[in-house]
């Protein structure tokens, strides 16, 4: 956790601010037992009312000033909390969009959400407590401790046996408290894993009845989480009455020893009142203390579940010096290309070698499995090759900055991803600046264009959430026309014609090819009649490219297009 709280440099002044509010309540705290003991001694018992009114008038001040400082204190202390967990927030958040698919992948979508609100939620809520109690407790153990020792040093003998028993539950409650923290955390990612799968899946669910099945692994995760948080909940609810139990002990002693002294004259009963309140506040500041022990486990585990996250080096990263890229506008090349998936130990691809060039449209088709998707992420980035290179315009991406490099690329994924807000402002997505004209253009050749002028508010009309409210089609065709508005030099098409209709497609196909003509394309298909018309299809199988040539040249002399041919296609439409 300390190395979090590095991030507080800027906060340096605040802090210094609240520590020096804080001192000031303390002392205040601490001098008004001591004003009261004055007040019964000197005021009370010799019957002197000017005196009591002057300590009692003092006795106000102290008091009011002691709340102004305490009220500010804690008006900073939040702001400061609040603002180091925007921060750290912030940068978890910038960190993690730096992540490849594998970093995502080991993580795990639900963790990383779970590490950037709960758990950061968790370390503020225990940075704000620190600032006010770290100060505090100390001082009011401390301080307590020294004016107890003012009124009778030999009845503070007591706190020789109650402050070891108070330390010592804490101590060992804290220690067996930490792991459960942890694990409270990880049922606490599964749970959200559990919904979010449930709840995105939401329409499979129901589609094959698997609500009960879903409502069970709901339920297990949940009585995990809730078993835990039950028993780690137990063993801190014992803190607070072990504190009472000792508390109370404590004073009876106190009044019991006190009374003694008193009746033998060694001590007055303004100093007697005293000495229990400055008791209390040493016991309240245990208290204190033991409720930071409460937080600290927990945020403890928060913390370390955080800086893995911030530790985690992404293997993909911009190089130290950037290459910049030939004239060679908008050609891919893949030479010799071997990639493996981590962990895997065959190869997804091998010996992929090839060259789109610019107003040439290369289709890739295969079957299930054949590493068409990963070919494609390559070119991104969204991988590194194992083995071999792929070059944008002569220079090999690993040598490019990956922003450079993307703001080249028109990529339309597999699965269409739309996002909450406006038509307009989802195909801006592609074009920061772009302008209405060009946004209607984009979405007349990605044949969106009906459909959105059919919608009430056309252009403005919303997008809900994972575009829920728009067909699978209608999603595709928007995310089409979000790459064509970028009018980059590299068009990425993975399977985005799927959710077409025969007649769509064909007509997305020949409005496109006047908006190509000086980018290279790229396009995966499943379907025959989508790649047909390429200038280049290449024909995948089990990693590797089998085939390369015009439709008419491989359905000749290759035979895995022509089975994949007439598997779809009639004798007729062959010929």
């Amino acid at each position: 956790m300390m190395k979090l709280f590095r991030m507080l440099k800027p906060y340096r002044i605040p802090i210094f601010f609240i520590l020096g509010l804080v001192l000031l309540q303390s002392l205040a705290e601490l001098y008004l037992p001591t004003l009261m003991a004055d007040i019964v001694n000197d005021g009370i018992v010799k019957g002197n009312v000017p005196y009591i009114w002057q300590i009692g008038g003092w006795m106000l001040v102290i008091a009011i000033a002691g709340t102004a400082c305490s009220v500010t204190a804690s008006y900073l202390s939040s702001r400061t909390a609040g603002g180091f967990a925007k921060k750290l927030r912030s940068r978890v958040f910038r960190h993690v969009e730096n992540f490849s698919l594998q970093e995502f992948d080991k993580l795990g979508t639900a963790s990383l959400i779970t590490r950037t609100t709960n758990d950061i939620t968790q370390v503020q809520n225990v940075l704000t407590m620190m600032l006010r109690m770290m100060v505090m407790a100390p001082m009011m153990c401390i301080g307590g401790i020294f004016m107890a020792v003012s009124q009778d040093a030999k009845l503070s003998t007591i706190f020789l046996v109650v402050l070891p028993v108070l330390a010592g539950a804490i101590a060992l409650i804290g220690a067996k408290g930490l792991p459960l923290f942890k694990q409270i955390q990880k049922k606490l990612d599964r749970l959200n894993l559990v919904l979010r799968e449930q709840l995105t899946g939401i329409r499979v669910v129901r589609a094959f009845n698997r609500g009960e099945h879903e409502r069970a692994r709901f339920n297990g995760a949940n009585t995990d989480l809730r078993d835990v948080s039950i028993k780690v909940n137990v063993l801190m609810a014992t803190l607070m009455p072990v504190m009472m139990l000792v508390m109370n002990f404590s004073m009876i002693a106190i009044l019991y020893f006190g009374g003694q002294r008193i009746d033998s004259g060694n001590m007055n009963i303004g100093s007697l009142i005293a000495f229990i309140q400055y008791a209390m506040q040493i016991m309240f500041s245990l208290i204190m203390v033991s409720i930071i022990f409460v937080m600290i486990p927990r945020a403890s585990a928060s913390a370390e579940r955080i800086n893995e996250v911030l530790d985690m080096q992404p293997d993909l990263s911009n190089p130290e010096q950037p290459r910049s890229m030939s004239a060679l506008q908008g050609t891919i090349e893949f030479d010799n290309v071997t990639f493996r998936y981590p962990g895997a130990e065959n190869a997804a691809l091998s010996g992929i070698s090839f060259t789109a060039r610019p107003g040439e449209t290369t289709a890739i088709i295969g079957g299930t499995g054949s590493g068409k998707s990963t070919l494609l992420s390559l070119i991104p980035r969204f991988y590194d090759v194992t083995e071999g290179s792929v070059r944008l315009n002569g220079t090999d991406v690993r040598e490019l900055r990956q922003e450079d490099l993307r703001a080249k690329i028109g990529f339309v994924p597999q699965k269409a991803v739309l996002f909450t807000g406006t038509i307009a402002e989802n195909i801006r997505h592609g074009k920061d600046d772009a302008t209405m004209e060009e946004i209607v253009r984009a979405a007349q050749t990605a044949q969106a264009e009906n459909f959105i002028t059919e919608m009430k508010d056309g252009y403005d009309s919303i997008i809900a959430q994972g575009g829920n409210n728009v067909s699978g089609g209608q999603k595709q065709r928007l995310s089409i026309a979000r790459a064509l508005v970028r009018r980059p030099e590299v068009y990425i098409f993975d399977d985005s014609f799927s959710a077409l209709d025969f007649k769509t497609d064909a007509k997305l196909r020949a409005a496109m090819k006047s908006e190509t003509t000086e980018a290279a394309v790229l396009i995966v298909a499943q379907r025959v009649s989508t790649v047909m018309d390429a200038d280049r299809i290449l024909v995948m199988d089990e990693g590797r490219i089998v085939g390369s040539g015009t439709h008419k040249e491989l359905l000749e002399h290759n035979e895995v297009y022509r089975e994949i041919v007439s598997s779809q296609l009639t004798e007729e439409e062959i010929a």
